[in-house]
């Protein structure tokens, strides 16, 4: 649809060649054979005398720098403690491998020589990326920026990866960026407002936990503006129109200070670009964890969706999205901030699809056409407050708010002898109420507490609905058959509350050790009601009331438990053992009937 318009105007645009590339491997090891942790490695391209190329090894040695074709460059390799290595390349149409060994420093240094300021930075958890040093000027979103980065990925779902771990945080000058999602940060911050990124690995937000609890698959990105995007409004816009009412608007608005920062992203098009998917709402976690993930009992609460046919834009005659997400965040005290954002995405899809089915048996030819009328209204708030008086005491409060309001009509019009005309209506309000409430309590250097709570209300109501002249099945459904047409309907309603609870004392044995006690608990409660009726010509009700076509359920899952564990960091490993008593209940009533079951069960984990 893009080939349509005539009239685009951007604020900036850009068309480029692609070169091709190679890839340089080896593994950098010192005089004893052993593999060299954390050694920068550069590429410079001795032409231009650019930097074209960064890596970092890996715990074993082992680097990767990506090079175009036919240039040659000086590759260096430096480490604290070890003479520069460098050495001339020249890239051909295939991949290379280059070994390099590193002679120990002297101890004592007669002339230190500055030839290249090292665009990557490491400190202690954190790898800092100067972003001048990879960039050509060309990149326009922050996605840009991120796959210029060594050891930094973006995959198909629009996430970001660090060393193939995925990137559950980004913060822009330390302040949270729409939490729970990375793909509105990689596909909406300008990339000429960068500085530095910073990978924060074994990330905790909680300064008190770092170290007692296991934070290795923990990764948050946090961006640093330029100074002059700084205390300033600053922002984007795309806009476009085109023959058959064709439209685009995408405009944005920043602004970042100490005290208060604001983001604002809109995006209005009727090009088939859906920039907020269900996909992505259903994803959206909006920075809650499960607290119960180690020690107590992961229950899942079963869900109840519609699965409508998710919007393919190569199949449809009409998409039509309208989207807006703002965040917030501003510290009215040195000792409270408050933050926040709102999501709202609407799409309307119309779809059609054609079928032609030749029946061997009769040699009839069916043709049936398919129209699809869709409607998606997805909404998303979240309020966070964080009261910290000192460097003992940490409060914390969250509270995520999803619903949905999703509406879906197929007519299936039938030319053939075979089937009948029918209409389908599928639609649901889903709700999801999720709060968080987390006090972490640090009595002196050897003991801290933490108090962790989470409550989860979930409200889901599907319905559906079928219209056709011919019901094969009146022999099973006690219908009413005096009817012009059949209108058969299911609606169901299942409400969700589960309560997650836990309190760890923590005593701090050294810098590598400590011991954790966990009393907590987990209890879920369902309800699960479901009916099915039809209407009838006269818009009266009849019910089938017999319990093959109706169901109630209650659904309960109670889980006490008490937990010790021990963790001790040997080396480049780290241990945990522990050992859980749990005492589970189990209870459903279904049609009167009431199944219990209790269990009590000491589980060891390492």
């Amino acid at each position: 649809m893009r080939n349509t318009l005539l009239f685009v105007f951007f604020l900036s645009m850009v068309t480029m060649g692609v070169a091709q590339e190679i890839s340089l491997t080896g593994t950098v090891k010192d005089s004893l054979d052993v593999g060299v942790d954390m050694a920068n490695v550069i590429a410079i391209n001795t032409e231009t005398k650019g930097l074209e190329s960064y890596g970092i090894t890996n715990h074993a040695g082992l680097y990767k720098l990506k090079l175009k074709s036919g240039f040659q460059y000086t590759v260096k390799v430096s480490y604290l403690g070890f003479k520069t290595e460098s050495f001339t390349f020249t890239a051909t149409d295939a991949d290379a491998i280059k070994d390099i060994v590193m002679q120990e420093q002297a101890s004592q240094l007669d002339e230190v020589e500055v030839t290249y300021e090292m665009p990557v930075s490491v400190k202690g958890d954190t790898i800092v990326y100067d972003t001048d040093a990879f960039v050509s000027g060309t990149e326009k979103k922050l996605k840009d920026v991120l796959e210029n980065l060594p050891g930094i990925e973006i995959n198909d779902d629009g996430q970001i990866e660090v060393e193939g771990k995925t990137v559950s945080k980004v913060m822009v000058e330390g302040k949270d960026f729409f939490d729970g999602d990375t793909k509105l940060a990689v596909e909406n911050i300008p990339a000429n407002a960068l500085s530095k990124v910073e990978v924060l690995r074994n990330f905790n937000e909680v300064s008190q936990m770092k170290g007692l609890t296991n934070d290795d698959d923990n990764v948050a990105l946090n961006i640093r503006l330029k100074e002059g995007k700084k205390n300033f409004w600053f922002g984007e816009l795309t806009a476009g129109f085109g023959p058959d009412d064709r439209y685009l608007a995408h405009p944005k608005l920043f602004y970042y200070s100490p005290k208060y920062s604001i983001n604002i992203i809109t995006d209005l098009n009727n090009l088939g670009e859906v920039p907020f998917t269900r996909n992505d709402y259903r994803n959206f976690t909006g920075g809650f964890r499960n607290i119960n993930s180690r020690g107590g009992s992961s229950i899942t609460t079963g869900a109840d969706g519609l699965g409508l046919s998710t919007a393919q834009n190569n199949r449809a005659n009409d998409i039509d999205t309208k989207f807006a997400a703002a965040n917030f965040s501003y510290a009215p005290t040195e000792t409270l901030d408050l933050s926040g954002f709102g999501i709202y995405s609407y799409t309307g899809t119309l779809m059609k699809s054609q079928r032609n089915t030749t029946y061997i048996a009769s040699n009839d030819v069916e043709n049936a056409t398919t129209n699809t009328d869709q409607t998606v209204h997805l909404g998303l708030a979240k309020f966070s407050a964080r009261y910290k008086p000192n460097a003992n005491f940490q409060l914390d409060y969250d509270a995520l708010l999803k619903q949905s309001d999703d509406n879906e009509e197929v007519d299936v019009l039938s030319i053939s002898t075979i089937t009948d005309e029918i209409s389908e209506v599928k639609k649901q309000r889903p709700l999801a109420v999720n709060q968080n409430l987390n006090l972490y309590y640090t009595l002196n250097e050897k003991n801290i507490f933490a108090v962790e709570a989470q409550h989860l209300y979930q409200d889901e109501d599907p319905f559906y609905e079928a219209i056709r002249s011919e019901f094969a099945f009146a022999d099973i459904f006690p219908v009413d058959e005096n009817q012009n047409l059949y209108n058969i309907n299911q609606s169901k309603n299942v409400i969700t509350n589960k309560v997650d609870a836990k309190v760890d004392y923590y005593r701090v044995l050294g810098s590598k050790s400590n011991l954790n006690l966990t009393l907590g608990t987990t209890q879920s409660h369902q309800n699960f009601n479901s009916n099915i009726f039809q209407i009838l010509d006269n818009e009266d009700t009849l019910d089938m009331t017999d319990d093959e076509f109706g169901n109630d359920v209650t659904f309960n899952v109670s889980d006490l438990y008490l937990g010790l564990h021990y963790k001790v960091i040997a080396g480049i490993f780290t241990f945990n053992p522990g050992v859980t008593l749990h005492q589970f209940n189990v209870k459903n009533e279904q049609l009167a009937t009431v199944v219990e079951d209790n269990l009590t069960s000491l589980l060891p984990d390492l």
